[in-house]
């Protein structure tokens, strides 16, 4: 069986890296530490296909240490411990080549798990490298996390995307041997969405479905091969993101039935349960809101659940989640009303807080007038008072706009009886 063309492209070395200039390039972070000779445990943090994998191999390769590969998938504290004994027993610790134990989707380790790696990356017994796709601030451990630098690996850009597909057509001999010719790659690259492995297995499956040996490549050949190999992507989890896509545009789309699909496609392929639990809590405050704030109550509540009973009876808790949202009214104003206020603090910048409402802890704030002219809501009828709250220069702007649910439709008549001289509601 061949070898996908993703593993054969696989860079040798860090100048055949593409992407992650920030990093690697002329006065990247990592170019400086391995010019410095510093070497910490690392955290490479980024979407699919950008090279956490190869840029933690070719590290090792740079430094020339032993390196390990373990993912959290498939691995466990027995698998650690035995390479941390290896680690021992070669005696890097001494020569300060401390083996580097790479652990892949770290992020689907437990707390217990993590736990296992402390006392090892503390002493310099091994140097840690984990890659994740997931905020390591919410699923890599703060013991752990405060021993790692954290580095951001961003998706592809266009013009590295085109220089991997180029160099793959000029390196790699399987498609050496036909005569390929991308005549549109804009398909390849869209679809691709930043990821080189999904590019190339992109471009791996659109010459395989071709049979003669001379191949001319535009964007409909691209779509149609997809269109009729959906199975197989979604099979070796290529098209993760785009299961991702459908599952959170269905619940904002009030589709209970594609809703519930997409989250069983997610559980079959093994998706993290916390991490389908997160989508729908941030989709919970950024397309439902205020149209029922309820729906935000119960995504964190099943956040909480489903990290604590797991797969499978958390299933049941992440479907309940689905549904209820997915049926729930919807309304996107307090996700554009945070937009518009922070657009208008960057056109502004730090504008004046008006006197009558500043805090006056101290007798010389009070003698210079902080806190004098404020108006206590409580003491007036209603819990009420006409005053401004917004600096002058923004006086009477507009953020939030109620939608047209009946909750948000309530919501705009209280501020229109309580501001009908000052927002137009």
């Amino acid at each position: 069986m061949n070898t996908p063309l993703a593993e054969r492209m696989r860079p040798k070395s860090l100048a055949e890296y593409f992407g992650q200039g920030h990093l690697v390039g002329p006065k990247g972070s990592l170019t400086q530490m391995i010019e410095n000779g510093v070497f910490p445990s690392l955290i490479f943090w980024g979407p699919p296909g950008t090279g956490k994998t190869t840029l933690a191999q070719l590290l090792a390769k740079e430094k020339e240490r032993p390196f390990y590969q373990l993912s959290a998938i498939n691995a466990g504290v027995k698998e650690v411990r035995e390479i941390i004994q290896k680690a021992e027993n070669s005696g890097g610790l001494f020569s300060g080549k401390s083996p580097i134990l790479f652990i892949d989707e770290i992020h689907r380790f437990s707390k217990a798990q993590q736990d296992s790696l402390l006392n090892a990356v503390e002493k310099g017994i091994i140097t840690l490298i984990g890659a994740t796709t997931e905020n390591p601030s919410f699923e890599v451990i703060n013991a752990l996390l405060s021993r790692c630098q954290v580095y951001i690996l961003h998706s592809l850009e266009k013009k590295d995307l085109k220089k991997i597909l180029d160099t793959a057509l000029k390196t790699d001999n399987l498609l050496k041997a036909k005569e390929i010719k991308i005549k549109e790659s804009e398909a390849l690259i869209e679809l691709a969405g930043g990821d080189a492995r999904k590019l190339l297995s992109l471009l791996e499956l659109v010459v395989q479905n071709q049979k003669t040996k001379k191949i001319e490549i535009n964007n409909n050949l691209v779509f149609d091969t997809v269109q009729t190999n959906t199975v197989l992507f979604d099979k070796n989890g290529d098209f993760h993101y785009d299961i991702v896509s459908a599952f959170i545009k269905s619940i904002r789309g009030s589709d209970p039935n594609a809703a519930v699909y997409w989250l069983a496609r997610m559980i079959e392929a093994g998706e993290d349960i916390a991490s389908i639990a997160r989508r729908m809590l941030i989709l919970a405050a950024e397309d439902i809101g205020i149209a029922n704030p309820t729906a935000l109550v119960l995504a964190n509540n099943t956040f909480q659940a489903v990290t604590t009973v797991g797969y499978p009876e958390g299933r049941i808790l992440l479907s309940e989640c689905t549904l209820y949202l997915a049926s729930s009214p919807k309304s996107n104003r307090a996700y554009k009303a945070i937009d518009l206020a922070m657009e208008k603090v960057k056109q502004t910048g730090n504008l004046q807080v008006p006197i009558h409402l500043r805090n006056a802890p101290t007798k010389l704030m009070k003698d210079l007038g902080y806190g004098k002219g404020y108006q206590y809501a409580h003491d007036f009828k209603n819990q009420f008072v006409d005053q401004e709250f917004l600096p002058d220069e923004i006086s009477s702007t507009k953020f939030y706009e109620p939608g047209e649910n009946p909750k948000e439709k309530n919501i705009r008549d209280f501020l229109k009886i309580r501001w009908k001289d000052k927002y137009d509601y």
